[in-house]
């Protein structure tokens, strides 16, 4: 047995499996203070306080004394764009000059800027320059994360970078996620066309991602100038037919109902949620689709943040992912976000961490493996 045992521990947090956390219950970290932790064999074993350690915990144990420091679950970022071939700095000028977000994206700008360097790249480079970022946020903290594709918008480009998502999931030993979303801008190509494009994703690409087994999720970005609630409507229903749970950027530019649309597909997400209110609050209450905010996308588009002091207040869960991407979000910080969560969405720190462990493990589909260090759950190390 593979035994290892963490001592003075300042305090021990999360370590109750208490599923998801919504509301006031997200400011109850379930803490143990002055704590042992152990591993064993891949697993957390066991955790108490130092006051009941004996030397039947330590026998045949590698001990590592933590000197009173603090122990959190790794950080589960359920919102990522981390495979791309370039970063869009012009049009952090452009916005500085004064052009939206969706000004930039009616020009060709944004994704569609991304998904031309894609289409360009190899699969080697992709990987290289993904693998490089990962490697980045595992050492930041984070033990499970989501990748989104998006940036093909083409059958050859969107099967591109899931396979790339795949060679990151057999190489690294944190848990990923992959999320199909060809429906992520339309192509201009397509611009005349829309109904062309939503059948070559519902005819061809879905088609050959269930072939070859490349996805878990699928999604839609379902906004003002993006995707339509009747065309985000045909691709999650098509993308369930395949057997791929949905999910949705809901609510980022406008409120055109993209979210109760995802509540009555029953996503495991809506993602973003800066244009949220009574109405929206309602729909989420009794399902299990959770609101995840990006509010580091905010940030770098200068957009306001999202309500999420009215949302807890209001009974509902939160989860938080960096929305790490080339364009919108140009980092991969868990802790950055977790500031931007405190600083401008008024969230309490507990509150914070919540979102980004316990309830944003819930929102890529593993909180039977992650968020908590409770007994069961999945432990593993990593150095570069």
């Amino acid at each position: 047995m593979n035994k290892k045992i963490f001592t003075n521990i300042k305090q021990l947090i999360l370590t109750k499996d208490s599923g998801v956390k919504k509301g006031a219950d997200m400011a109850q970290l379930d803490a143990i203070d002055n704590a042992w932790l152990s591993c064993a064999d891949g697993f957390i074993d066991n955790s108490r306080s130092m006051q009941v350690l004996d030397d039947s915990h330590l026998q045949d144990a590698e001990v590592i004394d933590l000197k009173n420091k603090f122990v959190l679950p790794a950080w589960c970022d359920s919102h990522t764009h981390i495979v791309y071939a370039g970063s869009r700095e012009r049009e952090f000028v452009d916005r500085i000059h004064g052009m939206s977000y969706e000004e930039i994206a009616a020009r060709g700008g944004g994704i569609l800027n991304s998904a031309k360097a894609l289409n360009l790249a190899s699969e080697e480079y992709l990987y290289d320059c993904a693998a490089a970022r990962l490697r980045t946020m595992i050492l930041l903290g984070t033990g499970a994360i989501e990748i989104k594709s998006g940036y093909g918008l083409t059958v050859d480009g969107e099967l591109k970078m899931l396979r790339v998502i795949q060679q990151l999931r057999k190489n690294f030993p944190i848990t990923i996620k992959a999320n199909f979303l060809g429906a992520h801008a339309m192509p201009l190509i397509y611009k005349e066309n829309r109904k062309g494009y939503i059948d070559l994703i519902i005819d061809e690409m879905l088609p050959a991602i269930a072939n070859e087994r490349l996805a878990d999720f699928v999604d839609v970005f379902c906004d003002r100038g993006f995707y339509s609630i009747e065309e985000a409507n045909q691709i999650l229903a098509a993308g369930k037919k395949y057997g791929l749970k949905p999910k949705i950027h809901a609510n980022q530019l406008a409120n055109i109902g993209a979210v109760q649309m995802a509540v009555a597909h029953n996503a495991l997400s809506v993602d973003h949620c800066e244009h949220i209110g009574s109405e929206e609050v309602a729909c989420l209450l009794p399902g299990n689709t959770m609101p995840t905010l990006l509010p580091s996308a905010a940030f770098f588009l200068g957009l306001h943040y999202q309500p999420a002091r009215m949302m807890i207040d209001n009974g509902l869960p939160l989860a938080l992912a960096t929305d790490f991407n080339p364009g919108s979000s140009p980092s991969g910080s868990m802790a950055f976000v977790l500031s931007l969560a405190c600083v401008k969405l008024k969230m309490f720190p507990e509150e914070a961490i919540v979102a980004a462990t316990i309830n944003s493990a819930a929102a890529m589909d593993c909180i039977a493996t992650h968020g908590t260090l409770s007994k069961r759950q999945g432990c593993k190390f990593y150095s570069d």
